[in-house]
């Protein structure tokens, strides 16, 4: 696509309407958006193509399914199910798990492999997945490239310096971590599609004790998991408020 091609494309996606007032499922509001679901979806599938090139996908048949079945039933009970949810898991041993807008979602291997439980799973996947039904990305990508450049990446065809320029600052936003409120709100909801879906959402809270033990003991090379999903001291409080569970003076000590 010439530059010429490209600016009447960009401008003629402005005046057909950029932006849109949708009503967000997970925050129970109108949400202003400059980005529609096929876009999103768009965005999601090129975000994965780079993926696919910076990571190696784990081929071990046990963890795809165990990841792709525990996903399921938690899609099956989430607010947001007209996107086609994708389970993937990442050959590296990095405790970590993110997911990316249009349904996308990744665990590592090393994350997977200290998980005891199908409960533990599911509260990973249920966080991640309520980030897509939250749309925290895309609110993010919104602020940090705006209405252009989105629809540059979200392009089903593009092979231009600026396109990949584009995907890699993308991806590079949505790895650096969310807001407290995003975080927090995205607990809220893996609580409730975890208890929905038949699991224990008093998982959620193990899960993170673990993380956080292991980030202290490998301070010298902080894990992932508090780059992508900060905040977990505060994180367990929350959830442990949500499920009436009684707070205990680590609890404060910790935030």
């Amino acid at each position: 696509m010439t530059s010429y091609r490209l600016i009447f494309f960009i401008s003629s996606s402005l005046l057909l309407g950029c932006v849109t007032t949708e009503y967000n499922v997970a925050t129970h509001k109108q949400d202003i958006f400059i980005y529609s679901t096929d876009k999103e979806v768009n965005l999601g599938r090129n975000l994965h193509r780079r993926i696919t090139k910076e990571f190696k996908l784990s081929k071990n048949p046990f963890y795809i399914k165990r990841v792709r079945t525990i996903g399921e039933k938690i899609v099956e009970v989430c607010d947001r199910r007209e996107l086609n949810y994708r389970f993937y898991v990442i050959d590296e041993d990095e405790k970590n798990a993110f997911s990316i807008p249009g349904g996308y979602v990744y665990i590592n291997k090393g994350l997977l492999d200290i998980l005891d439980s199908d409960d533990e799973v599911a509260f990973v996947l249920a966080h991640e997945i309520a980030h897509i039904v939250a749309r925290h990305s895309i609110k993010k990508l919104q602020a940090a490239l705006g209405c252009q450049m989105l629809i540059l990446v979200s392009l089903p065809a593009e092979k231009s310096a600026s396109f990949y320029q584009g995907l890699s600052f993308a991806l590079a936003q949505i790895m650096s971590g969310y807001s407290k409120e995003d975080e927090f709100k995205a607990d809220e909801l893996a609580v409730k599609y975890s208890k929905n879906a038949g699991f224990s959402p008093s998982a959620g809270i193990k899960v993170l004790e673990k993380l956080y033990q292991s980030y202290k003991k490998e301070k010298a090379q902080p894990l992932s998991y508090f780059r992508t999903h900060p905040f977990i001291p505060q994180r367990v409080k929350h959830i442990k408020e949500i499920l009436g569970i009684p707070l205990t003076i680590s609890d404060y000590m910790n935030e």
